[in-house]
């Protein structure tokens, strides 16, 4: 079922993440972190979710996650890096999470299905907790309220946002228009049409077909990608 643990410990030792739960949340994390370049060790308990990645991850194995003598059995205890991704189960998700913890792992991160599952985790001492659901539905409501581009928050009340420029910035150097003492924001990039992203400063002359990435409290932001 496990495989060859030194190829386990192996990967644990490189650029590397275990991604335990292997489903839609799981499965497209662990993805993207291969595109990226980075190994994965992907664990779930369901025979199915292992095989439709067979090939995918840099090994993929079938294991009940809830059961600190199999994290041991696959090397987990040793990766600095552990995402718990298990949907649907809260007992599962606590009960791995917890034997993660007393493992003493440096960076877990874990998925919650609701703000009483966060809650929990956050109790047990889980690094970083994430919502996705939750997450991205934040992110859409700001989107079709504003006229923002898309949206990141960075932490709940501060925010980037992506926007055209207002037209009150056109051809100005950003070093004159006072728009940090105005408004609060701060332009930290811009791009020019068919161009790349460049980090914006006091002289950066912004016009009506740029794109901007606005920084600063999310209400102010989002104000400000609104101006015309």
């Amino acid at each position: 079922m496990f495989g060859d643990q030194g190829y386990t410990r192996r990967i644990a030792e490189a650029d590397s993440v275990a991604v335990i739960g292997l489903g839609r949340f799981g499965r497209s994390l662990a993805l993207e972190l291969m595109a990226g370049g980075t190994e994965v060790l992907g664990v779930d308990i369901r025979d199915d979710n292992v095989q439709s990645l067979n090939g995918q991850l840099t090994q993929v194995v079938r294991a009940d996650p809830t059961k600190p003598e199999v994290l041991r059995q696959l090397s987990i205890d040793q990766f600095d890096r552990v995402v718990v991704a298990i949907g649907g189960n809260l007992e599962a998700s606590i009960l791995t999470s917890s034997a993660l913890l007393a493992m003493g792992l440096p960076s877990i991160w874990a998925k919650a299905d609701s703000a009483e599952h966060a809650v929990i985790l956050e109790q047990l001492g889980v690094h970083h907790v994430v919502q996705p659901e939750s997450d991205m539905g934040r992110k859409v409501a700001h989107l079709v309220r504003g006229a923002a581009l898309d949206y990141i928050e960075i932490e709940r009340g501060y925010a980037i946002v992506k926007s055209a420029p207002p037209e009150r910035l056109w051809g100005i150097p950003l070093g004159k228009t006072g728009l940090r003492k105005e408004f609060g924001v701060t332009i930290a990039a811009f791009k020019k049409p068919g161009a790349d992203w460049t980090n914006a400063d006091a002289e950066t002359v912004l016009g009506a077909d740029d794109t901007i990435l606005i920084v600063g409290p999310t209400r102010k932001a989002e104000g400000f990608a609104q101006l015309r």
